[in-house]
């Protein structure tokens, strides 16, 4: 099965910057996106941002203008570059790659171990 493993997280002041990266190995499902979760405590995870197999790329609307997703598909690695640090961006960070059924977009593999993300107020 598919191993995701996200790495890029910390702690940044409001308004800061972080790059998250998160790499997929073993076996890799089919797929037709790439994405990137938060989960704040006690909550669900959230996709925030999402890069379709053909670069389309679509976010939440609480992140659109501030997020960016970008992958690279030889090594396998999807980004998400966060500007414009907000305190309710802090949050544990996934990635995963996505099965879309109509209009409705599935996490398709097994969650790693996240990255965390720290916005203090």
């Amino acid at each position: 099965q598919v191993q995701l493993t996200e790495s890029g997280g910390g702690l940044v002041q409001p308004g800061g910057s972080l790059r998250l990266s998160c790499t997929a190995s073993g076996t890799i499902p089919s797929f037709d996106a790439m994405g990137w979760y938060r989960q704040a405590p006690g909550a669900h995870h959230i996709l925030v941002a999402s890069i379709s197999n053909g670069g389309r790329t679509e976010y939440a609307d609480s992140v659109k203008g501030r997020f960016t997703i970008s992958r690279d598909d030889a090594k396998n690695t999807v980004y998400l570059q966060m500007n414009s640090l907000k305190p309710e961006d802090t949050a544990e960070y996934y990635c995963n790659v996505i099965k879309q059924i109509g209009t409705e977009k599935h996490a398709r593999g097994p969650w790693g171990l996240g990255t965390q993300v720290t916005v203090p107020s």
